[in-house]
């Protein structure tokens, strides 16, 4: 009976060929899945009001900024399995070089997209409200004191008015235009 020798032989040598795989595997699939936890976790945004930041990278750091005023549209794209999970893909569009950034697994992306937008509106409007203090200080001369403080509070009134959507965009514009002419 030699065949049940042989078919030990065989036994052992694939024992040892294949014995290290099956242990070596599991090890760098639980390694693999590990460090994309970390990954995760490692990836910060914050959006201020002035700009949008990414910084991400377990071993090394990346950082991308993108200036509010520069951003031109952002959108959110969830497929099934992201709106389950709470991940998606987030697309920011600039008027860089570059164009358009597309960010993979962002945690809670219709989130990022809408502080995103809604902090454009408050940085717009804070550059809207500061144009129109510097252009009514700078028509305050000493002979037009009065006349000018008028304005000026006239001026902060319409803007006003058009913050609380009385005013449209045109109406506040032309207004305006037709204040500072007299």
């Amino acid at each position: 009976m030699v065949w049940p020798g042989i078919i030990a032989i065989i036994a052992i040598i694939l024992g040892i060929l294949i014995g290290p795989v099956v242990y070596v595997i599991p090890f760098v699939l639980i390694c693999f899945f590990a460090y994309k936890i970390v990954e995760r976790k490692n990836n910060l945004w914050a959006v201020t009001n002035l700009r949008v930041i990414d910084e991400s990278g377990v071993f090394s750091r990346n950082s991308k900024e993108s200036p509010l005023d520069k951003i031109n549209n952002v959108s959110y794209n969830q497929s099934i399995w992201g709106r389950m999970f709470g991940y998606g893909s987030v697309q920011i569009q600039t008027a860089a070089e570059v164009g358009a950034s597309t960010y993979n697994l962002v945690e809670r992306p219709k989130e990022l997209k809408d502080t995103i937008t809604q902090m454009q509106e408050e940085y717009k409007n804070f550059r809207i409200l500061t144009q129109a203090r510097e252009l009514a200080k700078a028509m305050s001369t000493d002979s037009h004191q009065e006349s000018n403080k008028v304005v000026s509070a006239e001026l902060e009134k319409l803007y006003e008015l058009k913050q609380r959507g009385i005013l449209t965009e045109e109406e506040y514009l032309a207004r305006k235009k037709k204040m500072l002419e007299t």
